[in-house]
């Protein structure tokens, strides 16, 4: 997703996303571990979808304080 998405979000739906995406990338990481992930490259892409996410987070949180 891109960071604009996530900034239409409110601080209660990036929350519910942020748990989706650590469930997803717990998924993929067991998949790679056991071989049976077809395209490797969604790890790192989930990992950077939590990065956005995360940051995305950390700006509202300070803007409304």
């Amino acid at each position: 997703m891109k960071a604009s998405e996530f900034r239409d979000m409110s601080l209660e739906e990036l929350a519910s996303k942020l748990g989706d995406l650590r469930e997803e990338l717990g998924n993929l990481q067991f998949q790679h571990a056991t071989g049976q992930l077809e395209n490797p490259m969604r790890l790192p892409q989930s990992k950077r979808d939590i990065a956005r996410l995360l940051t995305v987070m950390r700006q509202k949180e300070t803007t409304l304080s």
